[in-house]
């Protein structure tokens, strides 16, 4: 049976059922008592044998190493950035657009929430200021880019939420039109939620004290200050009346203090406000992002053994001489040997993607798997179709 791991992101492939060995084997031996550990260092494979009846310990080694040092790695990675399509997509005729603060709440909410704020240590205006934060993040965010000729700070309007930490019912869409209406915008960036949870421990750790008289045992008090800032947006569209998204963010923060008695200690957490009104900026900032496209890094693995043109198109790819690389693998998509042609063409494939020919990337992942059972072009034909749709969307999306 043949089994292959994974040794710094390369894969190696190790027989240990389908043994040729000088040694005998001792009849009635356990295998699944084995225990096979690999690593790298420098280059080479380090392999670590252990089971339970060391008898046969060195034996069951020789014939590992044989087999491991036989074996060798045929793929590297190489990594790309590739361009990802917004998680929300903005209609084309939104060119300008409003923000609001709809979290403050209600007069009956806010006398249910006295409570609440004293059991968690909230101040009474950290979650209006934390607010404020968040709608000046996100209109800040949104002016740095071209998407919007015009991004309005609607903070004159009194909206007011009964929800306490969840998202209220959505607002009806004839005060939505009238908003966008008397502002003249095409839509509506709500914040719907913002909501600060706090909880201070105290606990006391003995320690020792230095006096001119000597050391004395004494208590320090700590406290230890957790707050979750928890948000929600909504953006309305009057045109199609249809909410475009609806998506929360929480963040967590933690401020520790000490001191000889809990005053002292308290007095450490004193930046907490400013943190929460920061972290809360920081969250405007995050969802103005999910209008724009996204850069993600990923990696591939591609060939880099199967013949001598393979390890040389190797150290050029290694360079950053693809196309020298991609030459030679071109060449060998006409080898003889089926194992190197199928090689062969899914490094084609690689290099198309890298190149950002995806239609032509398909093309050679299908024919390594179609005609030469390449077992890595399959899997890769489905990564490939799978972004060539995400491009196509990204491509509606950049056309606005």
């Amino acid at each position: 049976m043949v089994y292959f791991e994974y040794v710094n992101g390369k894969r190696i492939y190790c027989n240990v059922l389908l043994i040729h060995t000088p040694h005998k084997i001792k009849a009635g031996l356990d295998l699944s008592l084995i225990c096979v550990e690999i690593t790298e260092i420098q280059g080479k494979l380090i392999v670590c044998i252990m089971r339970q009846d060391s008898q046969h310990f060195e034996k069951i080694i020789v014939f590992v190493l044989l087999g491991v040092a036989s074996s060798a790695c045929k793929t590297d990675l190489v990594y790309m950035n590739i361009k990802e399509p917004a998680p929300v997509t903005m209609p084309p005729y939104i060119k300008t657009v409003g923000i609001i603060n709809r979290s403050l709440a209600s007069e009956e909410t806010r006398k249910i929430n006295v409570l609440d704020e004293v059991l968690s240590a909230e101040g009474p205006e950290l979650d209006k200021q934390g607010a404020q934060e968040s709608i000046t993040g996100l209109k800040d965010q949104l002016m740095t880019n071209d998407r919007f000729s015009q991004v309005l700070l609607l903070d004159d309007l009194p909206l007011t939420t009964t929800g306490a930490g969840v998202f209220p019912s959505a607002l009806p869409w004839d005060v939505v039109e009238k908003i966008c209406k008397a502002n003249e915008v095409d839509a509506i960036f709500s914040l719907e939620i913002f909501d600060t949870d706090t909880k201070v421990n105290y606990s006391n750790v003995p320690v020792t004290v230095k006096t001119p008289l000597g050391n004395i045992p004494a208590l320090e008090h700590h406290a230890v200050m957790t707050t979750h800032v928890k948000t929600g947006w909504r953006i309305y569209d009057p045109s199609s009346k249809i909410i475009l998204d609806e998506h929360s963010i929480a963040k967590g923060l933690t401020f520790t203090g000490k001191g000889i008695n809990p005053v002292v200690a308290a007095a450490g957490l004193i930046g907490r406000k400013d943190a929460v009104k920061q972290t809360a900026n920081n969250v405007g900032h995050e969802y103005a992002s999910s209008i724009l496209p996204i850069w993600v890094r990923v990696q591939r693995e591609y060939y880099v053994k199967g013949s001598d043109s393979f390890v040389i198109a190797k150290r050029k790819a290694q360079t950053g001489n693809w196309d020298d690389a991609a030459a030679l693998w071109k060449k060998e998509t006409a080898s003889s040997k089926s194992s190197v042609a199928g090689s062969a063409c899914y490094n084609m494939a690689i290099i198309n993607e890298i190149n950002g020919d995806l239609e032509e990337a398909i093309s050679w992942a299908q024919k390594a798997y179609e005609d030469y059972n390449n077992k890595l072009a399959l899997d890769y034909v489905r990564i490939l179709k799978n972004r060539q749709a995400r491009s196509s969307h990204l491509k509606r999306q950049e056309a606005y």
